[in-house]
């Protein structure tokens, strides 16, 4: 085997992160899987924090943020979320190792929303509230990207299929008179939803507010 690196040992803690859970993710499981002692893994991580932080920072560094440009703020933000989303989707475990990281120790992290905050920003918004937009935008990029409706992990397609039947059907068996609207819109509720439209619509939702307060600036 070659020399142990760090990307090597997150990698792995993300594919035991995605198939069983961040809490199987552990110093002694790691070091089993990749053939070497605990000790080898402390040289790059003296814990479990520095790990879900160097996990994150690897989440994140996926998505190639472009320099920045002379398109409209829209345009940028647009492509910011939609290029976040798709590096979180890839890894079902992403959500819970960014709510279990200090943010202020993940690079990648802090480039995102550096460049969301001077986008913003430039859209005539205050330091106050540029600061609240960001949180609130990078918030629903994550939140987007955990959709159940795109979960795949430890689960083939004919499996995911019929997770979501069986809940299209519960949805619909509830009382028509108590729930109307739940009834009639049980399909899309149980996540029979295109993934383009489901991203695409979120997205357009969150910018659209976003234009609406810029344009009373």
């Amino acid at each position: 085997m070659g020399k142990l690196t760090a990307a090597a040992i997150v990698e792995r803690a993300l594919e035991i992160g995605d198939t069983e859970g961040l809490d199987a993710v552990t110093i002694r499981r790691l070091a089993a899987d990749l053939g070497v002692t605990p000790m080898a893994l402390y040289w790059h991580f003296k814990n479990k924090e520095q790990l879900l932080a160097g996990m994150a920072d690897h989440l994140i560094a996926g998505f190639a943020l472009e320099p920045a440009d002379e398109r409209p703020c829209r345009e940028q933000l647009h492509d910011l979320m939609v290029g976040l989303i798709r590096a979180l989707r890839a890894h079902p475990c992403a959500r819970t190792v960014l709510e279990q990281v200090d943010t202020m120790a993940v690079p990648a992290f802090l480039g995102v929303w550096d460049r969301a905050l001077g986008l913003i920003r430039s859209a005539g918004f205050t330091r106050n509230e540029s600061c609240l937009i960001t949180k609130y935008l990078l918030q629903s990029a994550v939140a987007i990207a955990d959709a159940p409706v795109h979960y795949r992990a430890g689960r083939d397609s004919a499996q995911v299929a019929e997770l979501v039947r069986a809940k299209r059907l519960a949805l619909q068996s509830l009382p028509p008179e108590t729930y109307p609207n739940i009834v009639e819109m049980a399909t899309p509720m149980a996540g029979e939803l295109p993934p383009s439209l489901y991203d695409g619509f979120g997205v357009d939702l969150i910018l659209a507010g976003i234009d609406a307060l810029a344009a009373e600036r």
